[in-house]
C-alpha cells in the first residue's frame, strides 16, 4: 500500500509538471457569443473548464445512478448476509453433529436451509441429528425435502444407513434397491445390506455378502469368521428336517467352515437327530483331525448308531497321542458304556474324573459313573456319585 501511494504521488507530480509546462504556451483564445452577450476566455481556461464540467457531470450521474439502484444493492447485501449466515449455520450444524449435540445440530441445519444451495447438505445433517434423537418422523421429513438430482444417491445411502441402524431392515434394502445399479456395488452399500440381511435373518445373503466384503478387505477377519459361522449354523438349522438338504449344504461350505468345531458339532447333532449317525461320525472325525476340540469329543459318542466298537478303536488311537486328555477319557467311557464294557467304562470315567480341570466335566463324569453303577446294581456307589455331582453343581 505504501508503494502504491508513492506511485500515485509521483504520477500527480508528473501531471502538475506537464500542466505547468503546457500552461506557459497560452496563445489561443476562445470566443463565446450569445447575443447580446460575449465571452472571451483563454484556451487553457476553456480546457480546464471542460474537464471540470465533465468531472462534475460524471459525479452527479454516478450519484443519481447509485440512488436509483439503492434498493437492488440493499437487497443484494441482505442476500449476501443471509447466505453468509446460512453457511455459518451449516458449519455449526456439522460441528454440533459430530460433537454429539444433536438438538443444536438439527436447529442449526434448519437455519441453514434459508439458503436453497444448502438444501441437500443441511437436510442430511438435520435428518442424521433427528435420527440420533430417535425422531424418525422428522428424519423422514428432512430426507423427503432433498429433491436435487445430484443428492439422490447421498439421500438414499443415508436413508438405508439410518433405517438399518433403526432396525428397519426392509426400509434399508428398499432404499438400496432404489439406488443406481453401480451404487449397490459400493462397499458401504454392501455393509449396510449385510446389517439389514442379518436383521431379517436371510443367512444365505449374509454368507454371500460376508464373502464379498472379505475379498475386498472391507470387514475385519475375526468378524468375517464369526458371521460366516453364524450364517452357516443358521442355514444348517433351517434344514434340520431334511438330512439330504443338510448334507448338501454342508458339502457346499468351505473346508475352513467344515473344520470349525462349532459348525461340525451343530451338523453332527442335527444328523444324529435325523437318524444319520454315520454321516455325523464322519463330520466329527474330519473336524477333529484339523481342530481338536472338547465339544466334538463330547458329541462323538452320540454318533455310534448301533455298534460302538469302531469308534472305540478310533478313540483308542487318539489316546496314544493324547494320554492325558480328560475329555477323550470321558468320551471313551461313554462309548464303553454304550457297548456294555463295564470295566473299561469305569476305568476311563474314573481317569476322566481324575484329569478333569473344570467342574462341568466332573459333574458329567460323576453322573456317568452313577449310571454305570446302577447298571451293575450297586445302588450305594450310584448314590454317592449322584451326591458328588449335585455338590459340584451347587459349587458351580
Amino acid at each position: 500500500m505504501a508503494l502504491r501511494g508513492l506511485l500515485w504521488l509521483a504520477f500527480l507530480f508528473a501531471i502538475a509538471v506537464v500542466l505547468a509546462i503546457v500552461g506557459r504556451f497560452d496563445t489561443g483564445q476562445v470566443l463565446l457569443v450569445y447575443p447580446p452577450y460575449r465571452i472571451d476566455i483563454s484556451l487553457n481556461l476553456f480546457i480546464v473548464g471542460i474537464i471540470v464540467a465533465f468531472i462534475v457531470i460524471y459525479a452527479v450521474l454516478r450519484i443519481v445512478r447509485n440512488i436509483w439502484r439503492m434498493p437492488q444493492r440493499v437487497a443484494a447485501y441482505r442476500t449476501r448476509q443471509r447466505v453468509a449466515k446460512a453457511h455459518a449455520a451449516l458449519r455449526d450444524a456439522i460441528g454440533n453433529l459430530y460433537a454429539g449435540r444433536f438438538s443444536r445440530a438439527e436447529k442449526a441445519a434448519r437455519d441453514s436451509l434459508t439458503n436453497p444451495d444448502n438444501k441437500g447438505a443441511a437436510g442430511l445433517i438435520a435428518a442424521n441429528a433427528a435420527h440420533r434423537m430417535h425422531e424418525y418422523a422428522r428424519r423422514d421429513e428432512y430426507l423427503a425435502q432433498i429433491d436435487s438430482a445430484d443428492w439422490q444417491d447421498a439421500r438414499l445411502m443415508a436413508t438405508a444407513d439410518m433405517r438399518a441402524d433403526g432396525r428397519d431392515a426392509d426400509g434399508a434394502l428398499l432404499a438400496l434397491t432404489e439406488m443406481q445399479s453401480q451404487g449397490g456395488r459400493r462397499i458401504h452399500a454392501q455393509q449396510i445390506a449385510l446389517r439389514a440381511q442379518q436383521q431379517l435373518k436371510n443367512w444365505g445373503e449374509v454368507l454371500k455378502l460376508v464373502k464379498t466384503l472379505e475379498k475386498r478387505e472391507a470387514i475385519h477377519p475375526a468378524v468375517a469368521v464369526r458371521l460366516r459361522q453364524l450364517a452357516a449354523e443358521n442355514l444348517l438349522r433351517d434344514r434340520r428336517h431334511n438330512a439330504d438338504a443338510l448334507l448338501e449344504l454342508w458339502h457346499s461350505l468351505t473346508a475352513v467352515e467344515r473344520h470349525s468345531p462349532r459348525l461340525a458339532d451343530v451338523a453332527a447333532e442335527l444328523l444324529v437327530a435325523l437318524g444319520r449317525p454315520q454321516d455325523a461320525r464322519k463330520i466329527v472325525e474330519e473336524a477333529l483331525a484339523q481342530n481338536w476340540d472338547a465339544r466334538l469329543l463330547r458329541r462323538y459318542p452320540d454318533t455310534t448308531g448301533g455298534d460302538a466298537l469302531p469308534l472305540i478303536q478310533k478313540a483308542e488311537a487318539w489316546r496314544k497321542e493324547r494320554p492325558d486328555d480328560a475329555d477323550l477319557m470321558f468320551a471313551l467311557g461313554r462309548l464303553c458304556l454304550h457297548q456294555q464294557l463295564w470295566g473299561k467304562a469305569q476305568s476311563f470315567l474314573e481317569q476322566a474324573l481324575k484329569l478333569a480341570d473344570n467342574e462341568t466335566l466332573k459333574i458329567r463324569s460323576h453322573r456317568a459313573l452313577a449310571r454305570l453303577h446302577e447298571q451293575l446294581g450297586d445302588a450305594d456307589k450310584a448314590s454317592a456319585h449322584y451326591r458328588e455331582s449335585a455338590l459340584a453343581m451347587n459349587v458351580v
